[in-house]
């Protein structure tokens, strides 16, 4: 039997996270797609209402880059799904027009506040289970 050395032990505890993240994301994706979500989409969606979290608030694109783990290109393709789907909306920056605003809709809130609590149960039921 091969003993254990710490960096097998460390490598061993990296491939558990990864694994219960990939999980935990495709529990998200199935408990959200009935909604029209999967589990990126509620991300942004989620930052965007706790950044902002009046009506008529908004968040910089940029700021959104480094919170989501999603590539420039990818994330600016999901927010204009969100766009299309009339969730979130974005402006122009008028102090610096390379900038990019977006703000949740009330029909953005809406399916947040609904899907919010499956999300939640997922991340519940995972981490318990990643804990007993």
């Amino acid at each position: 039997m091969a003993v254990k050395t710490a960096g097998t032990r460390l490598e061993e505890r990296w491939r558990d996270i990864l694994t219960l993240h990939a999980h935990t994301m495709c529990e998200i994706d199935r408990a959200l797609h009935p909604h029209g979500l999967g589990a990126s989409d509620f991300e942004v969606l989620d930052i965007l209402a706790t950044a902002a979290p009046e009506v008529g608030d908004q968040c910089r694109v940029q700021n959104l880059v480094g919170r989501v783990h999603l590539s420039q290109s990818a994330l600016s393709r999901l927010i204009g799904r969100l766009e299309k789907e009339g969730l979130v909306e974005r402006s122009v920056c008028a102090e610096d027009r390379r900038g990019v605003w977006v703000a949740l809709t009330d029909k953005g809130r809406a399916l947040y506040a609904e899907v919010l609590p499956l999300q939640r149960a997922v991340l519940e039921r995972m981490l318990a289970e990643r804990a007993g």
